[in-house]
């Protein structure tokens, strides 16, 4: 006796596949001991024609032993702000299997202080990072001419 299968639309699912390419050799990824290395490293991924114009959100990613294994563009907004979702903060940082991320975004006004959006953002990110096993250890502003660390001031 012949079985046959039907295929319904409960039935069909999307297949997902996790996949993260690293080209870098591990002893040359850029080591992260500082903000002004974060820094450093995030200013040469920005776009300059992008950093005082529009405001975007990046993630580094970080190993065990705090070297970089790559930048992830999290988002691109407006003149006034972007979004930071949560979940996709930590699928890269899953996914790049980090142990620990510093975030960043850009102010085009040039102004390096917080906002209140910002340091709540910064918070709720730490929360969601305790629970994954994944640090947040600094949350860094940049502009043109130079740049504020949360974890500097002790905001973190």
């Amino acid at each position: 006796m012949e079985k046959t299968i039907k295929t319904s639309a409960t039935t069909r699912v999307a297949e997902v596949k996790l996949s993260y390419r690293n080209k870098v050799k591990p002893s040359e990824r850029p080591q992260v001991t500082c903000s002004a290395d974060s820094y450093k490293v995030l200013k040469e991924s920005w776009d300059t024609g992008k950093l005082e114009f529009v405001e975007q959100f990046k993630v580094l990613l970080l190993n065990r032993a705090n070297r970089v294994l790559g930048v992830y563009e999290l988002s691109t907004g407006g003149v006034a702000g972007t979004v930071a979702d949560p979940k996709l903060v930590f699928v890269a940082a899953l996914k790049a299997c980090a142990s620990g991320v510093i975030l960043s975004h850009n102010h085009p006004s040039g102004n390096l202080k917080p906002s209140a959006a910002d340091l709540q953002l910064t918070r709720k990110l730490r929360k969601g990072g305790e629970l994954l096993d994944i640090a947040v250890l600094d949350h860094i502003i940049l502009t043109s001419e130079g740049y504020y660390s949360l974890a500097d001031e002790g905001l973190l």
